[in-house]
């Protein structure tokens, strides 16, 4: 009970199977599951909900189940899309299938106290014939079920595959699956995932099992101004840092909206439900502080990177804010400058010249302007003289940095 009123108190509840009977349940340990398509090599934000509500479960003392899709990765979830899906090679699969893993693996313990369990839905449909499997599976399911549910319906206007149709059958063996060999009782998912979650139910009474089984969504995350959730200018938010740097990660989070700052707090992080009420007040008293925004950016840049991927994003920040880019370590170089606008300079060449050609300034008249006006600031210190040449010896670490006005930074690479 104490669980299902915490969930209920972030938003994490979006829909329940038999809420009395799921709470009765709750009260003694309970086996639970979440499935995560390898359609990447890494897992994005949009993941995390999910991957830390099976955290909040396996802390209150459930068994957790992380089940990775070797199999239903190989044909293409059509949940929430208007297009099918591109189908990648067994190899590639297998590929994301093991990194998948090991992400989890950062998040939900596999060993000490109560670790976590994670499979793969290749290991009992890789020798299950397409008889067998028709035979067994798809008998159970009527085709007047499969239109009606909303992943189907969706893509009726446009189309859809009998291979992502298909889709269903198999996240429904899945729940049997996990419900036969590990007592699973519990799926839990996105909203998007309740047609398939409500089909294994269904297929779990179907083979006769006394034993009820339940499902849990949680919602899908959306932005106040309409926007998908994790998603920036550059792309997907990942959760590998060669991907999205720390940085990047903690500047992701710090800017969120004052709207949803504390509804990402209540989802996303494990503060108490005093620390996030008094959050909120700061919100509403101090926007102008970000308070909330900075803690967020905190908790979920130390959980996905570490104390020491923290530090490095907020020594970036400050270096950014302050303009002293010379308290930047090395390692840092390579973060702080990724996306941004970037030229290659071969040889020495004068100030005004390079800032029209690495399109920093829009004509040389400009650019003298710039720089006699004291907007031009190589690697954080002012220059104002129109005849400067810019050699290598003017590089923090590998590069020379041009800021332009406030916020404007340019990477000059010497070649």
């Amino acid at each position: 009970m104490e669980l299902l009123n915490d969930l209920e108190f972030r938003g994490l509840v979006n829909q329940m199977t038999d809420e009395e009977g799921l709470k009765e349940q709750l009260k003694q340990p309970t086996t639970l599951y979440t499935g995560f398509d390898p359609t990447a090599d890494s897992l994005h934000i949009g993941h995390l909900l999910p991957i830390l509500t099976l955290k909040r479960f396996q802390q209150a003392g459930h068994q957790v189940i992380a089940l990775v899709g070797g199999a239903t990765g190989m044909i293409g979830d059509p949940s929430g899309r208007s297009d099918e899906r591109s189908l990648n090679t067994l190899d590639t699969v297998k590929l994301f299938s093991d990194r998948i893993k090991d992400q989890l693996s950062r998040f939900l313990p596999l060993e000490g106290e109560n670790p976590i369990t994670i499979r793969n839905n290749y290991e009992w449909t890789e020798e299950m014939s397409i008889i067998d499997f028709l035979r067994d599976i798809g008998k159970h399911f009527p085709i007047s079920y499969m239109l009606a549910k909303d992943s189907v319906d969706s893509r009726m206007e446009n189309g859809i595959s009998y291979t992502e149709f298909s889709y269903m059958l198999l996240q429904s063996y899945d729940f049997l699956k996990l419900y036969e060999t590990e007592k699973c009782r519990l799926q839990v998912g996105g909203s998007d995932q309740w047609g398939n979650i409500t089909a294994g139910l269904e297929l779990i009474r179907r083979f006769g099992h006394s034993e009820k089984a339940f499902g849990l969504t949680v919602p899908l995350v959306t932005k106040s101004d309409g926007q998908k959730f994790g998603k920036t200018a550059g792309g997907a938010v990942w959760l590998d840092a060669d991907k999205t740097s720390p940085y990047e990660f903690y500047q992701f989070w710090i800017n969120v909206d004052d709207a949803d700052v504390i509804k990402f707090i209540k989802y996303f992080t494990f503060m108490s439900h005093e620390e996030i009420e008094a959050l909120a007040a700061e919100v509403t008293e101090a926007p102008e502080k970000r308070v909330a925004q900075r803690r967020l950016a905190e908790e979920m840049t130390k959980l996905v990177h570490g104390e020491a991927g923290l530090e490095q994003a907020e020594r970036i920040t400050k270096a950014f804010f302050s303009g002293d880019l010379t308290s930047l370590q090395p390692e840092d170089m390579e973060d702080a400058f990724k996306g941004m606008p970037q030229f290659e300079l071969d040889g020495e060449r004068n100030l005004v010249d390079l800032l029209v050609e690495a399109n920093i300034s829009p004509s040389k008249r400009q650019a003298r302007e710039d720089v006699t006006n004291g907007a031009i600031y190589l690697n954080g210190e002012r220059e104002q003289a129109i005849d400067k040449v810019v050699t290598r010896e003017d590089t923090l670490g590998e590069f020379t940095i041009i800021r332009r006005g406030k916020k404007k930074y340019f990477v000059i690479r010497h070649v």
